[in-house]
């Protein structure tokens, strides 16, 4: 069967719902175990009961990880192996979002997003990368960018830096490990509908989630948002095997907003 994970173990940060989730169940469904990190055990904990009772086997292991705790990632990593023997693909998906110019941005929201965004990933990175090599076997990598990681956009300066950091790391670690069997790669979503946007229009515009849902989604080329599935399937091949060939690289997946 073509992209094939059984036998694999992955790492998937932040997912607990959203595109993380998406992307759990996406590599379970191919064969791999899957060790769930979110910020705390109940929240993984019921990703992986819902992934778990549809699957014949348990393929899922919930895990609590503050990914902008260095220690903490350290210790969740050991544990992964403990349980895997390995890692053989990892998943940065743990993000967060920030509105606004850089007239509007504060230190503290830098920071924030810095040690979400950067950090997080530095720290997953650094640790990842070390258990792949730790049998000389390698790896998969795929980072979550963002269309902001590749073109302008508007109110989004602390976000847009943070992202622009995750698609350069991915080309650094991409090129320090290519003769080591580790390849790197980074999806660059647009708008997808997550909860996490559903909470977002019901904060900020009651009463007119719909039409500025509209919106957000006529901005694509394809006139609606991504769906978490999409961004998973996007995962999925560049976690296997027919994607040996590829590192280093940053897909968009955003309705073709980045040709225009």
């Amino acid at each position: 069967m073509p992209f094939d994970l059984t036998g694999k173990s992955a790492v998937v940060t932040g997912a607990g719902s959203g595109i993380g989730l998406e992307v759990a169940k996406a590599l379970s469904k191919a064969g791999a175990q899957v060790h769930i990190l979110d910020l705390t055990l109940d929240i993984s904990q019921k990703a992986v009961d819902g992934i778990n009772a549809t699957r014949p086997k348990q393929m899922c292991v919930a895990h609590a990880c503050d990914v902008t705790d260095e220690k903490s990632v350290e210790a969740t990593f050991d544990l992964v192996c403990s349980k895997a023997a390995r890692i053989d693909i990892l998943i940065n998906n743990a993000g967060i979002g920030a509105v606004g110019t850089v007239e509007q941005a504060t230190k503290d929201e830098m920071d924030k997003v810095y040690k979400v965004n950067v950090l997080g990933v530095f720290y997953c990175l650094k640790y990842g990368v070390k258990k792949m090599l730790a049998d000389g076997k390698g790896g998969s990598i795929v980072n979550l960018a963002s269309i902001a990681s590749l073109i302008g956009l508007a109110d989004r300066f602390a976000y847009s830096a943070s992202k622009g950091a995750v698609l350069t790391m991915t080309r650094s670690v991409a090129i320090d490990y290519v003769k080591k069997g580790i390849r790197c790669n980074c999806v660059c979503p647009g708008r997808v509908h997550t909860p996490f946007v559903d909470a977002y229009l019901k904060k900020n515009y009651p009463g007119k989630e719909k039409e500025v849902f509209n919106t957000l989604a006529a901005w694509h080329p394809m006139g609606r948002m991504g769906k978490p599935e999409e961004v998973a399937a996007l995962i999925l091949y560049l976690c296997s095997d027919e994607a040996g060939f590829v590192t280093g690289a940053a897909y968009p997946i955003d309705g073709g907003r980045s040709s225009l």
